[in-house]
């Protein structure tokens, strides 16, 4: 046994030499993204640099067999990359590698979208509010509103929404049911809905007590008051409220006045996000390595389209021309709305302006470069 582990010791030793040689004689010091391969095509890890040799390097200087470099080189057959232009490409390009190809040592997709949250409205017969932190959110389906920070305090203004219009917030996605679709097999007699069904803040699918109609529209309600299209929620609270406080029934009448103030601070919140996510919509021209320039053109924190910087006339018509029809687009436009495919990406962006504010001087309006006079 001793001999059979000094082999494979010495093995390993000679294959990461290999690996180094191969990296101090074929990378070069300039922004990219790297795969580490094993010897059965498995990517285990995707990661981004702007110095990529120093980095591809720096994994074999693990000191400990623990650390997680040093285990990532030691699976790793073959070590591939590619060169992007600049920082900000690699980090995109790094992320869309890592959705599609789910390298197990890429435990979290980054650690960027961590202090954010976001609202979702889950598929299926009967949707509910949920929250959902951070980056990867939207791998699990549905409509997507935000992102925000705090997600106790969005948890505790979901609830209050919820309650208004009766929408259900259990986890019992298969056992939903409607008034009027009636079952299939006959079913044992049902059993009493949860707390929040015989108090009346849930419409009770689990019981099949609504019909299918009224959960929808109330569905409905709930996107449209995170769009900011509509107030029932709060309106509904306000009446019942006032109801209360006719029948003199005060301290009801302050619970009701305590939810009202959460549901509006909830709808505020909405409305500040709302502009802050039309924000990122611009140009950015960022500098590449060894001159090679581009210009990304970005709406809502997504970057919808990609061009080298102008150098002639010709170019800056195109890119007018481009910049124009990327502006004009309305999908999702004054909205919260997240497609769940946007989600990561959104999140990386505004992560990336947040952290290097400098480089918001680098951008400009889409409306300004659509409708400026070729210079």
């Amino acid at each position: 046994m001793p001999r059979l582990r000094l082999r494979e010791t010495a093995a390993q030793t000679a294959r990461l030499q290999a690996l180094k040689s191969h990296v101090k004689s074929g990378a070069e010091d300039r922004p990219g993204v790297y795969r580490m391969i094993t010897e059965t095509g498995e990517v285990t890890y995707v990661g981004k640099s702007r110095r990529l040799r120093t980095r591809l390097l720096s994994y074999f200087r693990a000191v400990f067999p623990e650390d997680k470099a040093a285990r990532i080189v030691r699976e790793a057959a073959t070590i591939e990359w590619g060169y992007i232009p600049n920082e900000f490409a690699a980090l995109l390009e790094e992320m869309r590698l890592i959705k599609s190809l789910r390298p197990r040592f890429n435990v979290a997709l980054k650690r960027d979208g961590r202090n954010y949250a976001f609202v979702r409205i889950t598929d299926g017969r009967a949707p509910r509010l949920t929250v959902v932190r951070g980056s990867g959110a939207g791998d699990r389906g549905g409509v997507y509103y935000g992102p925000f920070n705090g997600a106790e305090r969005l948890r505790d203004a979901l609830r209050e929404l919820s309650d208004a219009l009766g929408l259900r917030d259990c986890t019992l996605d298969g056992k939903m049911r409607f008034a009027d679709q009636p079952d299939l097999l006959p079913l044992p007699p049902r059993t009493p809905g949860c707390l929040r069904f015989e108090i009346g803040t849930c419409l009770g699918p689990c019981v099949a007590a609504p019909l299918a109609a009224v959960y929808t529209e109330r569905v409905r309600q709930a996107r449209a008051f995170l769009q900011g299209d509509n107030e029932t929620p709060i309106e509904r609270l306000q009446a019942l409220m006032q109801a209360a406080s006719d029948a003199l029934q005060f301290e009801r009448a302050a619970a009701l006045r305590d939810k009202l103030q959460r549901l509006e601070s909830l709808r505020d919140q909405f409305d500040r996000l709302r502009f802050a996510v039309e924000s990122l919509t611009f140009a950015y021209q960022v500098p590449g390595h060894g001159g090679d320039d581009r210009v990304y053109l970005l709406r809502r924190g997504v970057v919808r389209a990609e061009r080298p910087a102008p150098r002639t006339e010709e170019d800056r018509l195109a890119l007018r021309e481009l910049a124009g029809l990327v502006a004009a687009a309305t999908e999702y436009r004054g909205s919260t709305v997240v497609p769940a495919h946007e989600v990561d990406e959104l999140l990386i962006v505004s992560s990336w302006f947040s952290n290097r504010p400098a480089e918001v001087e680098r951008t400009e309006a889409l409306s300004s470069l659509s409708s400026s006079t070729a210079r």
